[in-house]
């Protein structure tokens, strides 16, 4: 059902069964795609692709022009996958010219209130962002990740696979994989050890892991030598390669 109120531009595509209420806008060259919910007074523009399923509350406002003071009116886009819920006031741009021109959130992530996501950020899927969580400008963020309220990364970070952020923490290196971290600027606490069970991760599995990050952290190796020591590890431990690719592709450097 689209409430009589919701103005819907011409170039706007609006698939089967989508459901918006009162007050709702949605703007120039946005898709939404089967099934999805749009609560009243949400304001979407374009370009701006939404899946299927998702579910997006009260005044929330998706894909308008990014907070970027170098932006110029560029045709940048959104992209958002399928099964997401964003909850109240969240904010998440459209990229800039200065990247790939492309903001993207993936499958089933869990955005709370007032959660802010900026322009060019790259969201994987199964990630729960708790309320006022803010990435800046061209942050990554990998599957499974969590955010605790009132965290925010700073731009161009990228943030590893089953890691944990702690509350009211700021982030300005990046995270490597699995790891939980807290404090302002962040540290490293340990391994998501919680996270990991909760995924079925085996026992020895975990302790694969934990050995991985006692290498990283405990070992007094350079980075360049741990990760040398944990490509032989790698071969019959495969859950340590995306620890391992989170090192590799660090470019601001790991929290220590």
């Amino acid at each position: 059902m689209i409430h009589k109120s919701v103005i819907i531009s011409e170039t706007a595509k609006i698939s089967d069964n989508v459901e918006i209420g009162p007050f709702s806008i949605i703007g120039d060259h946005v898709e939404i795609g089967e099934g999805t919910r749009i609560d009243s007074h949400v304001v979407i523009n374009g370009p701006t692709i939404i899946g299927s399923e998702n579910h997006i509350y009260q005044f929330a406002s998706i894909g308008d022009d990014p907070q970027d003071k170098k932006y110029r009116g560029e045709p940048t886009r959104l992209k958002i996958g399928n099964r997401n819920t964003i909850r109240e006031y969240c904010t998440i741009s459209r990229g800039t010219a200065q990247d790939k021109s492309l903001t993207t959130i993936g499958d089933d992530n869990w955005i709370m209130a007032y959660v802010h996501i900026a322009h060019d950020c790259q969201v994987g899927n199964n990630i729960i962002f708790a309320n006022s969580a803010t990435l800046a400008g061209h942050v990554h963020v990998g599957d499974w990740a969590i955010f605790a309220g009132f965290t925010g990364a700073h731009q161009f970070c990228h943030i590893g696979a089953h890691s944990f952020i702690g509350m009211n923490s700021l982030t300005n290196k990046d995270i490597p994989a699995y790891t939980m971290a807290s404090g302002q600027p962040v540290t490293p606490r340990g391994v998501n050890t919680e996270g990991l069970k909760r995924r079925n991760f085996s026992t020895e599995e975990i302790n694969n892991i934990k050995n991985a990050y006692r290498i990283l952290y405990r070992s007094e190796l350079t980075l360049a030598q741990a990760i040398s020591e944990l490509e032989k590890l790698v071969e019959n431990q495969p859950e340590l390669l995306i620890f391992l690719e989170s090192l590799k592709q660090s470019d601001r450097g790991i929290i220590r």
